[in-house]
């Protein structure tokens, strides 16, 4: 039997997975730009020199996931494969490891970044294939809130074999979806509709759509389904009589309050 040893961070992958967590979590706010990023960029200069104290190191890069809890830090994560990772697994990284994969050798990824940012990408290699962490999920979304689908691995396979793209959005994304949608339509739909919308935002301002093609999206629930979820956003519903003159007037009413 062969081991077949890797390094992950500017070998299988081209970017440090730890300094790239690092500045993820200060995008989405669990920390201060200025003084992380400072930090992060002096903790990473160390490394690159030979002088890295690794157990002060990793007290201060995982702060902030402790701090959040586990649940939350797992979501945060699973974007973080989504949009930070997965782009960046090349086939060709993927075909390496495979082929000592089908060799029978033991294949190994050497790394000194923390088990719970490694760990991941690490599966997503040995699966051969992208992999998502199963999570217990907390969104608006109920009806697609489901941490670890059974067609997950299909969807992730045929998007790989298509070069289609996955990608997540967060609950105040969903909710301007929803309101993208019915201000651009007239159609208001439910949130699982908002992630849709969403994500079609999304991909076309990362430029994995083209907004001059044709893309169909499919939006088939009611938003009158859950209503709960983006009151806050939208503001009280009217109650209104069966009597147009009813309408009219809640219909004044509302265009006075905006």
């Amino acid at each position: 039997m062969k081991l077949a040893l890797f390094d992950l961070d500017h070998t299988l992958l081209p970017l440090d997975s730890d300094h790239t967590w690092g500045v993820f979590t200060t995008e989405m706010g669990w920390t201060d730009p200025a003084v992380f990023s400072q930090r992060n960029d002096e903790f990473y200069a160390h490394y690159q020199a030979g002088t890295l104290d690794i157990h002060d190191y990793v007290r201060f890069a995982t702060r902030a996931a402790r701090e959040r809890g586990a649940v939350e830090a797992a979501q945060a994560h699973a974007r973080y494969m989504d949009e930070v990772i997965r782009p960046r697994i090349t086939p060709e990284a993927l075909a390496l490891v495979r082929s000592h994969q089908q060799a029978g050798d033991t294949v190994m990824i050497v790394t000194a970044t923390n088990e719970f940012v490694t760990r991941p990408i690490a599966q997503a290699f040995a699966e051969g294939r992208d992999f998502i962490t199963p999570v217990k999920p907390n969104t608006i979304a109920k009806s697609i809130a489901i941490g670890n689908p059974a067609d997950g691995p299909y969807a992730i396979d045929i998007a790989n074999r298509t070069g289609g793209t996955i990608a997540a959005v967060s609950d105040s994304e969903i909710i301007d979806g929803i309101k993208l949608l019915a201000e651009t339509e007239g159609v208001f739909t439910e949130t699982a509709g908002g992630t849709t919308i969403a994500v079609l935002k999304k991909l076309v301002e990362q430029g994995k759509i083209n907004p001059e093609e044709r893309t169909v999206a499919y939006i088939t629930g009611n938003g009158l389904k859950t209503t709960e979820a983006v009151a806050d956003a939208i503001g009280a519903p009217y109650t209104i009589e069966a009597q147009l003159d009813s309408f009219k007037a809640a219909w004044q009413q509302a265009q006075a309050a905006h």
